[in-house]
């Protein structure tokens, strides 16, 4: 039965793996994740099932080894699956000093889909809380005519929203360099500041900005693609240790 459960989730993971492909593109970021994934379900379907016709081939010791170290790993995934999960859900605070938009891909001078999604939320955190200023975060990467900082501005002011309440960092290319240089230009990291990405994000940059000194950090959620989320919360898991393993986190 075991087997046939590794084949069936392999298939699965290939099934998944087109579907993001077809939807983002080739060059779908981790999208290779579903591919590693299905060939090892499918390795392990054959392994047991040989196991099944042949008593005894791998030693107890190595089933043990090999079976203590494949439940530790699903309950660190899932606890860090909770973790983003429960980040997804965060919506902020009313009247924050100020707001950190964060960047994403930019194609030529076109938001993508994600991008709009955080400018979407952002624009209407702003009609309701009239105070706040927007520190749009990014800067020009591969493929982009703009910086991200500048097309979210662009974007944000046909939406009607002042510039007097939009600072543009231009300088960065991750998420932590969103948040240090976000701090140079502004000083947020001692007021009172909101995080805003795509749901899947917004755990691990609150989480950065804590890290970084960040004194009243809440996170707001935007909306992500509905077919691409499984993906995306998989991929921020490993995001995550990453992170923690370079001592961001």
């Amino acid at each position: 039965m075991m087997a046939e459960i590794c084949f069936g989730a392999a298939f699965l993971c290939l099934v998944y793996y087109l579907a993001v492909i077809l939807y983002a593109g080739i060059t779908a970021d981790f999208a290779w994740i579903w591919l590693v994934g299905g060939a090892a379900l499918l390795g392990l379907g054959f392994v047991i099932r040989y196991e099944r016709h042949h008593p005894g081939w791998i030693p107890v010791w190595v089933r043990g080894v090999f079976l203590s170290v494949l439940v530790l790993g699903f309950l660190l995934f899932f606890f860090l699956c909770g973790k983003v999960l429960y980040g997804m859900t965060w919506t902020g605070e009313k009247n924050l000093d100020y707001v950190v938009v964060l960047g994403a891909q930019v194609k030529g001078d076109v938001p993508s889909r994600a991008l709009k999604k955080r400018l979407d939320k952002a624009a209407e955190y702003a009609e309701e809380n009239p105070e706040t200023v927007l520190i749009l975060s990014g800067g020009q990467g591969s493929g982009e005519d703009i910086t991200e900082a500048s097309c979210m501005e662009t974007y944000l002011l046909e939406k009607g929203i002042s510039k007097e309440r939009l600072l543009l960092e231009e300088a960065s290319t991750d998420t932590r360099e969103n948040l240090v240089f976000s701090d140079e230009l502004s000083g947020c990291s001692h007021a009172r500041t909101g995080i805003l990405s795509n749901n899947f994000h917004v755990y691990r940059a609150v989480a950065l900005a804590e890290k970084l000194g960040y004194k009243n950090a809440v996170g707001i959620a935007a909306p992500s693609d509905p077919l691409m989320q499984v993906h995306y919360v998989v991929r921020e898991v490993f995001a995550l240790v990453k992170e923690k393993m370079a001592g961001n986190l």
